[in-house]
């Protein structure tokens, strides 16, 4: 049973980010909208280079030389139009985030409880002593054994699921609203995997925070998320609850994400790869971004951009297959993937 979402804590609208190179500009994010509630997990998937890491960075004024439009309203303010100070109160107390590489994140020549104390008192004038036995508590929530001892270590003395819990630690230690995850259990193994994302999911519901995390894993989304945004050369192809775009997914591409990931309860022997490339973002296809590579592509889509819109229901999605048509072709994709399997 999903458990009931709070209030909106961020609504992104129309968002776009553009880089200017002597190549071209890269359009990285182009209209992207969405919401985060309170209690939420947004899951945010998509090949390399689909724009997911490069959303959350605007948001936090951690990306120079772009050009960057939209709206990011969060309690009551647009994060796009604050300056670099507003930002600077703002993350890493009430946005938090998690990086992609906890080693790159954490100084090795700082000991690691050294450095989550300072994370606390950039944001609150809290003595030394008392900021220390916080860290300590945090360190102990998320599970990292002997906190006190470990306080003292440095980053290198550290496993990466410890350091990935450190870094999940000084997320916290500032009670954020909102945490952005990104890509949080790659390079480890599989069990510590599973320890770092039910780790999230409970930070979640005993914090009663929003998150978003990043990922191009989709086992990950089905496992945690409760809402799911596609994104593909810096759009969103589809966005609904984990159970409409993992049981009835709407856009091509999301039926080819999960065609080209392997099934246990299914008897399909052979994976189904999504043929061709992502296309280049300084030179993006005209009409449907996803055209070239999109077996079911007609006349408009190598044209007309398709509006990203709700045709009912609460599932939004930008495709020019009318209902009917994408009943039917998934339903062939479906029969084809079993024979080849048989």
């Amino acid at each position: 049973m999903t458990p009931e979402l709070g209030d909106v804590l961020l609504e992104v609208r129309d968002l776009s980010v553009e880089f200017p190179t002597p190549d071209g500009v890269v359009h990285a994010v182009d209209g992207l909208s969405f919401s985060v509630r309170r209690g939420e997990t947004l899951g945010i998937v998509g090949e390399s280079g689909s724009g997911k890491s490069v959303t959350n960075l605007a948001l936090l004024g951690l990306i120079r030389g772009a050009r960057i439009s939209g709206e990011a309203i969060f309690k009551g303010r647009d994060l796009l139009s604050l300056s670099g100070d507003e930002l600077r109160r703002i993350r890493g107390k009430e946005i938090a985030m998690i990086f992609q590489d906890p080693f790159a994140s954490l100084h090795p020549m700082y000991r690691v409880g050294d450095q989550l104390v300072e994370a606390i008192r950039v944001h609150e004038k809290l003595p030394a002593k008392q900021a220390e036995e916080r860290v300590v508590e945090l360190l102990a929530a998320v599970g990292i054994p002997r906190p006190r001892e470990r306080f003292r270590d440095y980053p290198h003395q550290f496993s990466g699921g410890m350091r990935q819990r450190a870094m999940i630690a000084m997320a916290l230690l500032n009670n954020p609203d909102i945490l952005i995850a990104d890509e949080p259990s790659t390079a480890l193994d599989v069990t510590v995997q599973a320890q770092i994302l039910e780790l999230i999911d409970r930070v979640k519901r005993e914090f009663d925070i929003g998150v978003i995390l990043i990922t191009h894993d989709l086992g990950v989304v089905a496992e945690v998320a409760q809402t799911v945004m596609v994104m593909y050369a810096g759009r969103s192809m589809e966005l609904g609850s984990r159970r409409e775009v993992f049981g009835t997914p709407l856009h091509p591409y999301t039926w080819g994400l999960l065609e080209s990931i392997p099934h246990v309860d299914q008897k399909v022997s052979r994976l189904v790869p999504i043929e061709g490339s992502p296309p280049s973002l300084i030179h993006v296809p005209p009409g449907c971004p996803f055209h070239p590579r999109c077996p079911h592509r007609f006349t408009p889509c190598d044209k007309e951009r398709p509006e990203f819109r709700d045709r009912g229901g609460g599932h939004p999605e930008a495709c020019h297959l009318s209902a009917d048509d994408r009943v039917r072709l998934r339903a062939e994709r479906r029969a084809r993937l079993m024979k080849v399997a048989v």
